[in-house]
């Protein structure tokens, strides 16, 4: 919003600042940042008194978590405020990309309410039945995936980008539809199952998030892509703010959410936050990209799918407990040790990340 300031600049004076995506990213960081500081205690106040008991424990889960009984959920909520806030006052509210990121990090926000509330009132694990999440989640992908393809570029539309290997492009046709809905739906559940120790899902998220805006930006600079070697899409560039937005509020978040938790992120940020990761991969044509950056939550979802798979057939256990991060609480590492090295792996896999833009 505030980008139309330059139609008071006269090209050097103080107002042609907002025409800058770098400068607006940093007042998005700066707002969602003072968002989270600002109303982080109220809102846990608040959610304290609605909720009572706060979020249910689960009984299988490892003893240490049932010191945390009590502690309150929705979370989630002051990320998702300080971003939405954050993005609409510094983006360019023409920009298509802004609002399908915008329309998959609320929609999947609200699913993530649902289920939250679900588990509050009823004192339960179980929230929104798994078949609805599902369905709901799939409706909101598919929707995002068509209106992406309509802003890329025709050289690039209904087709899968390899990362490093710019002439290689694989056509999906209409599969194009489907593949980005596993992404998205896919990137949002792996961060929810990510989301079971203090702190450990938003600095990957935050790390992730990081990365992929910088891609989106260069991405969206003609000048960029021809050094990078990668593909322009024009217009990614604003997702930047968007992230920048992630980066501040999940600071704000990461201030309560540090051990031991005053408040836990839910599914309301989760399942938000894992969506927004999938919608920008999708929009920017690095769906691959993602899966390296995204890294730790795709071993976190595939160690829930590999436990549920073999306990099914064969009756026993790979890891201790699923998802991973319980395996090691299992095996008696402590969670900040677990949290901290978890955020080392996240780093990495960003660095090899960034490194596919530039490969020769």
């Amino acid at each position: 919003m505030l980008y139309w300031l330059t139609l008071l600049s006269d090209g050097g004076d103080f107002f042609n600042l907002f025409r800058y995506i770098t400068f607006r990213a940093g007042g998005a960081f700066l707002t969602a940042l003072i968002f989270g500081f600002l109303f982080g205690k109220p809102l846990i106040a608040v959610l304290r008194r609605k909720q009572g008991k706060g979020q249910p424990i689960r009984n299988d889960g490892p003893a240490g978590h049932f010191a945390k009984a009590g502690t309150p959920t929705m979370g989630g909520l002051l990320i998702v405020g300080a971003l939405l806030t954050s993005t609409l006052l510094w983006a360019r509210l023409d920009n298509p990309f802004i609002w399908i990121v915008l329309f998959v990090t609320m929609s999947f926000a609200a699913i993530g309410f649902m289920d939250d509330y679900a588990k509050v009132s009823k004192q339960t694990t179980a929230g929104v039945p798994g078949r609805v999440r599902l369905l709901l989640g799939l409706a909101i992908a598919a929707v995002a995936a068509f209106w992406a393809a309509q802003y890329h570029p025709e050289a690039l539309q209904n087709r899968l980008a390899l990362p490093v290997f710019k002439d290689t492009l694989i056509n999906l046709g209409y599969l194009f539809v489907p593949f980005s809905i596993i992404v998205i739906v896919g990137a949002a559940n792996a961060v929810n199952l990510t989301d079971g120790l203090d702190g450990l899902a938003i600095m990957p998220v935050m790390i992730a998030a990081g990365t992929l805006g910088v891609i989106a930006y260069a991405v969206g600079r003609v000048d960029f892509t021809e050094y990078l070697d990668v593909h322009y899409v024009p217009g990614t560039g604003e997702i930047l703010i968007f992230t920048a937005g992630i980066f501040g509020g999940g600071l704000g978040f990461l201030w309560y959410n540090a051990p031991p938790a005053a408040v836990f992120m839910g599914d309301t940020g989760s399942l938000a936050l894992g969506g927004a990761l999938g919608a920008i991969a999708v929009a920017t044509k690095h769906e691959i990209v993602l899966a390296i950056v995204g890294g730790l939550f795709v071993v976190e979802a595939l160690s829930v799918i590999i436990q549920v798979l073999y306990f099914k057939k064969t009756g026993k256990r790979v890891f201790l407990m699923a998802p991973i991060h319980h395996h090691y609480e299992k095996k008696g590492w402590a969670e900040s040790t677990i949290v901290i090295r978890f955020w080392i792996i996240s780093l990495i896999l960003a660095m090899i990340g960034l490194a596919t833009l530039k490969v020769r």
